[in-house]
């Protein structure tokens, strides 16, 4: 005779109810958070904890100046004033400017550096206080001074063509941004680090005589 474990793992098997959604979905992991994404929308394809707390912008002090140089375009933005809050809806309506008048191009490219993964929540005007966090509203970047933000490349591209591309995607950004080139130095936060310059072989040659000199005719001094 059959045990009802058994009985009840084989009717819930073969069930033509079941829904077939739910088939690969583990109820251990936890509660389950529906989102609705679109393919050209700036959001994460999953989350943990939707609300999170809003965080400052990080400051550069340790010295590192990773992310402030171009990596795969031959132009560049670059924020050049304060860290600031990018909205997902910032960066794209800066990256369609971009990719507009990139049209023309065949085979240009366009790469954003940053991601929006910042749940930003937002409480009503004059609501009092408690009664626990505000409700999602958008998804936001917490980006530092020095950071690239866009690069372009694929094709060689004019410097002012360049440069008037990435001047108006500029304007739609909320803060001050640079043109920058691949000779352009890293950035520290507002300092610029430039690399130091090789000395001159025939100056230093010259050095070395000099000084060879100097001890040949250095007489010794007795006490």
């Amino acid at each position: 005779m059959p045990s009802l474990s058994s009985l009840s793992r084989t009717l819930f098997s073969s069930s033509p109810l079941r829904p077939a959604s739910l088939s690969n979905v583990s109820f251990n992991s936890g509660p389950l958070t529906i989102f609705t994404r679109n393919r050209s929308q700036l959001a994460p394809r999953q989350v943990k904890y939707i609300k999170r707390h809003k965080g400052v912008i990080p400051i550069p002090t340790g010295g590192s100046v990773k992310g402030t140089t171009l990596a795969f375009g031959e132009w560049g933005l670059r924020i050049k004033g304060n860290g600031v809050r990018f909205s997902a809806k910032q960066l794209t309506t800066a990256e369609d400017v971009i990719k507009r008048k990139l049209k023309v191009l065949k085979g240009a490219k366009v790469w954003l550096r940053v991601f929006p993964d910042i749940p930003v929540c937002i409480k009503g005007n004059e609501t009092r206080m408690g009664k626990g966090k505000g409700t999602f509203e958008f998804w936001a970047a917490r980006i530092p001074t020095g950071r690239v933000i866009f690069e372009i490349g694929g094709v060689p591209i004019r410097e002012e063509l360049a440069r008037d591309i990435l001047r108006q995607a500029a304007a739609k950004l909320p803060t001050k941004m640079e043109f920058i080139s691949r000779t352009s130095p890293p950035r520290l936060g507002n300092l610029l680090l430039h690399p130091p310059k090789a000395a001159n072989p025939a100056s230093t040659e010259v050095s070395l005589e000099a000084m060879e000199a100097s001890s040949l005719t250095a007489q010794p001094t007795t006490i």
